[in-house]
């Protein structure tokens, strides 16, 4: 899954320009647009997950272990840790940015996908995703390393 696919496919559908009908865009593709911005960042996260602890090569990725390890990324666990503000402080700014927008964008996600009285201006989610795709470029231009231990908050737990 490619985070850079998702964004396109999110900034056409906000731009109404997936449909029939081109223009203005109905709030069903802002709502569909919102969710794969999110989808972006978590699909970015998961990757990082799987490549920090298993490996990149392509036939490491087309494994199983990396598939696992993709997979075990959980939406709510992940958010939650990327809330505490005592763990998430050993963090670069680029890795607490990337925290800040995965968990607002959940957020997001959450209202457009489950709150039927939720609406959304094409200009909010065009910036959500603008946001979104620089919040992914600064983390994955972040060293191996410190995605590496992000990675590990974000599946585990301390204690």
């Amino acid at each position: 899954m490619d985070p850079r696919d998702l964004l396109s496919i999110a900034e056409r559908l906000a731009s109404g320009g997936l449909g029939i009908r081109r223009g203005r865009p109905r709030q069903s593709e802002l709502r569909r647009a919102v969710s794969t911005a999110y989808y972006a960042l978590f699909h970015t996260m998961a990757a990082c997950c799987a490549d920090s602890l298993i490996g990149t090569s392509p036939a490491v990725r087309r494994g199983p272990a990396w598939e696992r390890a993709y997979r075990a990324l959980n939406h709510g666990f992940a958010k939650d840790q990327f809330r505490n503000t005592e763990q998430m402080s050993q963090f670069s700014r680029p890795l607490l940015d990337f925290a800040l927008q995965f968990v607002f964008m959940q957020s997001e996600r959450e209202n457009a996908d489950y709150n039927p009285n939720t609406e959304f201006s094409r200009f909010q989610v065009l910036q959500s995703i603008v946001e979104s795709r620089q919040k992914i470029e600064a983390f994955n231009a972040v060293e191996s390393l410190e995605r590496r231990a992000f990675a590990a908050h974000a599946l585990w737990r301390s204690r």
